[in-house]
C-alpha cells in the first residue's frame, strides 16, 4: 500500500508564494517496500550538500542550522519512513518545511535557491498516477483505489446494501412483485436500478472532492444502470466489462492502468486539440517571451510546461527574460517562473513530459483572451 500526501492547490499555492533565500527544495525517489535507510541516507547528503551552497552564498549560520535540524527531524521520523510512496518531495527554509510522499517516480534532485522548486510537485496532481474502481455486479460490490504499480486497496464503505436483492428489500431478484407493480425483466431492472442508486450514495464521501477517474467494472445492463444514476464527474468512458465478483483485486487493477493511460493519452491530446484551435485566434502561444509577459500581467488561462528540459534566466517584475548559463542561488527555471506566475494569478498549470508539450519547448500557453 501507498501511503499518500497529495497536496492540495492551498498547500502549492503557500509554497509558491514563499521567498527566502535560504529556500531548499528536495525530490528523492523511495521505494514503498523499503524500510527508508538508504532514502535517509541520501536525505542527508542532499542536505549537507544545500547547507554547503547556502553558505557559500552567504546565509547565517542560525539559519543554517535551522535547516540541518528540520531535516534531522525528518530523518528520525520513523513512522514518515516506515510507510513510504515512489517519491517524496521536502521543502525548507528556516521558516517552515514540508514534506510529500507521491505516487509518480520523479528523478532524485536538489535545488537551492530563494523560492521553492515546485514544478515536479504540480506534475504529481497534473498526472497523479492513480483511479478509483467500482467492481459492481448483481451479487456484490467493491471499491478500490489503484496506483500505477503497486498493490490496490480497498477502500469499500459502510452504509449501501450488498446486492441487488437487499437493496430492493426482496429475498432475491427474481421475487415477484407485489400485484400491479413491474413484473419480469423490467421489474429486475427497476431493483438494479434501486441498487446501483445507493451504492453511487454510499461512495460519495470516499471519493467527493478527487479528482481521480473512476473505472467501472461490471457486466451488462447493471453497466448501463450504473452510469445513468453516476454522480461522479470522473466517471471514465472506458470500463472493464464482464461480471467482477470472481475476479481479483489485483486482477482488477491490472486491467484498469492501460485504461488509465488511455485517460491521461486523451488528456493530452484535448490539452493539444484546444491549444491548436486557440492558435488560429491568437490566443495559443510558444514564444517564451511572450509567455513570460503574460504570466506576468495575469493572461494566461492555461500553461504547460515541461518537467524535463530547462531553461534559466530571471524574469523581472515586467516579465522581461534574461537568459543565463545555469542555475544559482538567483537564477532559476524560466518555466519554473511562468509556471509560478500563472499559478499565483488563478490560471491553471499543467507540467508535461517534454514531448507533451505544444510546439516542442519549455513551454506553451493559451491566453484568456486574443492580444
Amino acid at each position: 500500500m501507498l501511503h499518500l500526501d497529495l497536496p492540495t492547490r492551498p498547500q502549492i499555492d503557500r509554497l509558491l508564494g514563499a521567498s527566502h533565500p535560504a529556500s531548499v527544495s528536495i525530490y528523492l525517489r523511495t521505494d514503498p517496500v523499503s524500510h527508508g535507510d538508504a532514502e535517509r541516507i541520501e536525505l542527508r547528503t542532499l542536505a549537507a550538500d544545500a547547507i554547503r551552497q547556502l553558505s557559500g552564498n552567504g546565509i547565517a549560520k542560525p539559519q543554517l542550522a535551522s535547516i540541518d535540524e528540520a531535516v534531522a527531524d525528518l530523518v528520525d521520523d520513523d513512522q514518515l519512513w516506515r510507510y513510504q510512496a515512489r517519491s517524496m518531495a521536502v521543502f525548507i527554509n528556516p521558516d517552515e518545511s514540508q514534506v510529500f510522499r507521491l505516487a509518480n517516480r520523479l528523478d532524485t534532485q536538489l535545488e537551492v535557491a530563494d523560492r521553492f522548486y515546485v514544478k515536479p510537485l504540480i506534475r504529481a496532481i497534473t498526472f497523479p498516477q492513480a483511479a478509483y474502481v467500482l467492481a459492481i455486479a448483481q451479487g456484490s460490490w467493491r471499491l478500490l483505489r489503484i496506483m500505477a504499480d503497486s498493490a490496490p486497496v480497498e477502500v469499500t464503505p459502510d452504509g449501501a446494501p450488498d446486492d441487488v436483492a437487499e437493496a430492493a428489500n426482496v429475498h432475491t431478484i427474481r421475487d415477484r412483485a407485489p400485484r400491479g407493480k413491474i413484473q419480469g425483466s423490467e421489474g429486475q431492472k427497476v431493483r438494479m436500478r434501486q441498487y446501483a442508486m445507493q451504492v453511487d450514495r454510499a461512495i460519495r464521501p470516499v471519493i467527493a472532492g478527487s479528482h481521480l477517474p473512476l473505472i467501472l467494472a461490471a457486466a451488462e445492463p447493471l453497466a448501463s444502470i450504473y452510469r445513468s444514476v453516476n454522480t461522479y464527474p470522473h466517471l471514465a468512458s472506458s470500463m472493464i466489462a464482464g461480471n467482477p465478483e470472481q475476479t481479483t483485486a489485483a486482477t482488477l487493477s491490472e486491467v484498469a492502468r492501460p485504461i488509465l493511460d488511455e485517460i491521461y493519452a486523451a488528456q493530452i491530446a484535448d490539452y493539444h486539440a484546444a491549444f491548436d484551435r486557440h492558435s488560429s485566434t491568437r490566443r495559443g502561444i510558444t514564444d517564451l517571451s511572450d509567455i513570460a509577459r503574460a504570466a506576468t500581467q495575469g493572461l494566461i488561462d492555461t500553461a504547460f510546461v515541461s518537467i524535463e528540459e530547462a531553461v534559466y534566466g530571471t524574469v523581472d517584475d515586467e516579465g522581461s527574460i534574461d537568459y543565463a548559463d545555469g542555475p544559482s542561488a538567483d537564477v532559476f527555471g524560466i518555466a519554473d517562473e511562468i509556471a509560478r506566475r500563472t499559478w499565483m494569478n488563478g490560471g491553471k498549470v499543467y507540467a508535461v513530459r517534454h514531448d507533451e508539450v505544444p510546439g516542442g519547448g519549455s513551454a506553451a500557453a493559451i491566453l484568456r483572451f486574443a492580444p
